[in-house]
């Protein structure tokens, strides 16, 4: 969901931000004259964005990080189920009965849904919307778990076939009352697609935009690519357990720590099976890297719930579609186009 999180760990860590920054590495000092990094941050989107910009231009990075914030605010207030007004809360009123005219954005963003609904047979479905109210996870003195009837009831109401796209009319519908569309697993993903698109508009060519688990990252920063570190699922927030170099590519990261609780010694979270009704329980995290964040927001859900092994055929038989897995019982599984380019610095971390 897109609410506020203060106690919200971000899946990626960025070990190269060159603003006079200890956690460099590998990277050679700005001249005063050269080219440096220019970071800002905005909150949207229930998250903070990031949009670090290597530019001797500091007037138009700042110009350009401010077109990104308020592109990401204008997508917000589309796509929302929080916000008055938005296009998927005025779908979800009109869930049974006439198609309802929506943005070019909201369609976009739908149907790339769909067709990551299709490629994971089903696991991502941003129809969860209707199991959204019976867990709880954002709430430290609320949390719970749902009864096995309070999911049945609303099992009936998770059917991604039961949303329709239609282009050339510009609308959506939904085909039966009480199913809800929600598109917190995909939305900051289109959102940081849109960014780069305003940043390369203006010239930009070496950048990083973050939001949540999703990241996309730019040409270099100097004479190195960009170096990004995969989060410990159980360790210290920061601490990285695997590290990449990239550039051009999104890297985007979903686990099952970042709204969760533990209960009675497990774990409860926010990615949940749409086939069951409670969280999917093969991975601790599945990070993507894509040449999209469209996609690899999408597909880090689904991969995460359809589990390890039919996860990572699947990224197998994707082309340009690379994964690092984190499974339940803490084994890594790096697919084969990352083999020699993920640098493991340690086990992840053993616990509930």
């Amino acid at each position: 969901m897109w609410t506020p999180q203060p106690h919200r760990r971000v899946p990626v860590v960025i070990l190269c931000l060159l603003s006079a920054c200890s956690l460099c590495l590998g990277c050679e000092p700005a001249a005063s004259a050269a080219p440096r990094l220019i970071a800002r941050s905005h909150a949207t989107m229930g998250a903070e964005v990031r949009v670090s910009i290597w530019t001797a231009d500091e007037a138009g990075a700042v110009e350009a990080t401010s077109a990104v914030f308020a592109e990401f605010d204008r997508l917000d207030a589309l796509l929302s189920v929080w916000k008055p007004g938005s296009d998927v809360l005025r779908i979800n009123a009109a869930a049974g009965g006439a198609p309802v005219h929506v943005s070019r954005d909201t369609l976009e963003v739908v149907r790339a849904a769909q067709e990551t609904s299709e490629l994971t047979a089903g696991k991502f479905d941003i129809t969860f919307g209707a199991l959204a109210d019976v867990w709880r996870f954002d709430h430290d003195q609320d949390n719970r778990v749902p009864t096995e009837a309070e999911i049945g009831a609303r099992l009936p109401l998770v059917d991604f076939r039961a949303v329709h796209v239609d282009e050339d009319a510009g609308t959506i519908a939904i085909a039966r009352p009480g199913v809800r569309m929600h598109l917190g697993g995909i939305g900051k993903g289109y959102a940081v697609d849109r960014g780069i698109a305003i940043l390369r508009a203006r010239g930009f060519v070496d950048f990083l935009i973050q939001s949540g688990g999703d990241l996309y990252a730019a040409g270099q920063p100097g004479e190195r690519p960009w170096k990004l570190g995969i989060n410990d699922p159980r360790g210290a927030p920061n601490d990285s357990f695997a590290t990449l170099e990239l550039r051009d590519r999104t890297f985007s990261t979903s686990g099952d720590y970042e709204r969760s609780f533990v209960r009675d010694g497990v774990r409860y979270h926010h990615l949940l099976d749409p086939d069951l009704g409670r969280p999917a329980r093969g991975c601790r995290s599945v990070t993507i890297v894509a040449p999209t964040a469209t996609h690899a927001d999408g597909l880090s859900t689904g991969v995460f719930i359809l589990g390890p092994e039919a996860g990572m055929a699947l990224v197998e038989r994707l082309p340009d579609i690379e994964a690092v897995i984190v499974t339940g019982d803490n084994r890594v599984l790096i697919s084969s186009g990352l083999q020699g380019k993920v640098s493991v610095l340690h086990s992840p971390t053993d616990a509930p």
